[in-house]
């Protein structure tokens, strides 16, 4: 670490803890306890594993489709509303601690889960909510898929943080849509204790390289599963090796190196400061999106429009027609309109 002055240092939490299987409740007390720890050892930034609240679908890469019904409809009945009780929950902590937080849930939105990343600035207002683009092989059964509004680095209180989830990190256009933004700390978020120990080695090369390729401060945050836990989604000793290992909770400083030593097993909260001017260091010999580009053969394109099922053709409806009418305009001519509309919406159908 440089000898940089304190104003160029940012507190960082990284927090692996088992979620509670059993209830989104559960598992959203141990999410206001660890903000409430990591902020008493004085981080700015926290950030939990992927899809935390209420928690990850293990259940799906374990079970087959037909057999996991069950599980995924109690995934339904306990996943998060954006807003709602939890979000507000994670704000108020986040504004009384004044720190930042990024929190993994499924969403919920109507009859669709959503693997999701949430930006809580230190004032407690929501600066992103981001949806995964494209849920990976089992999750495929469980999440609808994110769009490219979700490709955005924000302006936070420790700087400009952008965030993808699992592998999205072997999408190199995803990764390069947040570089090109200049993102200072990037916020990785992996399940943990599932594929085996293999996998915690490839979160490392993948988040190490992203660090150094992007020249930004990574903070990964794995979850982790008791034995308890484990026996709990499967009681079959085959499969339940599937669901060990995988944990690699680390932060990564520009220069690829691990700032603090990673936690890949138990619970726990890592905890490191970051020398902020490592930025500039690294990006004055190597800068990706700069000065190391060659944007007139290689660039980008991004559509960062949300993805919609409904785009309406008029910017009017039945109903505000009859507004019109009960404000003064002649009756006739509104039911008249209103009668167009329908006659067209029958035809449309067939």
């Amino acid at each position: 670490m440089s000898h940089a002055d304190q104003s160029d240092r940012t507190r960082v939490a990284a927090v692996q803890i088992a979620p509670d299987l059993g209830s989104r409740a559960g598992t959203m007390e141990k999410v206001l306890a660890a903000i409430d720890e990591a902020a008493g050892k004085g981080a700015r930034l926290v950030v939990f594993p992927e899809t935390f609240v209420p928690w990850y679908p293990y259940f799906s890469f374990v079970l087959p489709p037909v057999l996991s019904g069950k599980e995924h409809v109690r995934l339904y009945e306990n996943a998060v509303p954006v807003p709602g009780a939890e979000t507000d929950a994670v704000s108020s902590a986040a504004r009384k601690h004044g720190v930042v937080v990024v929190l993994g849930i499924n969403e919920r939105d109507h009859g669709s889960l959503y693997n999701t990343q949430l930006v809580f600035d230190a004032d407690g207002s929501i600066l992103l909510k981001r949806r995964k683009i494209t849920p990976t092989f089992h999750e495929r059964m469980i999440w609808g898929q994110g769009d490219g509004a979700g490709l955005t680095v924000v302006d936070t209180a420790v700087g400009r943080v952008g965030a993808l989830a699992c592998w999205e990190h072997y999408n190199p256009l995803a990764r390069y849509a947040l570089m090109a933004q200049h993102e200072e700390i990037h916020v990785a978020q992996f399940p943990g204790s599932l594929v085996g120990p293999i996998f915690g080695e490839q979160i490392e090369v993948t988040i190490r390289h992203h660090a150094l390729e992007s020249g930004c401060f990574v903070v990964n945050a794995t979850g982790w599963l008791s034995e308890e836990q484990i026996a709990s989604v499967t009681p079959d000793p085959v499969l339940q090796k599937a669901l060990v290992g995988g944990c690699m909770t680390a932060i990564i400083s520009p220069e690829g190196k691990h700032v603090v030593p990673p936690l890949t097993s138990g619970e726990g909260i890592l905890v490191a400061d970051l020398d902020m001017t490592l930025i500039v260091k690294r990006k004055r010999m190597m800068d990706s999106v700069g000065h190391y580009a060659r944007p007139e053969l290689l660039s980008l394109s991004l559509d960062p429009r949300p993805a919609a099922p409904l785009h309406l053709t008029q910017p009017f409806t039945a109903q505000s027609e009859l507004r019109r009418s009960q404000d003064g305009e002649p009756g006739d001519i509104a039911d008249r309109a209103v009668d167009q509309r329908i006659t067209v919406v029958r035809s449309a159908a067939g």
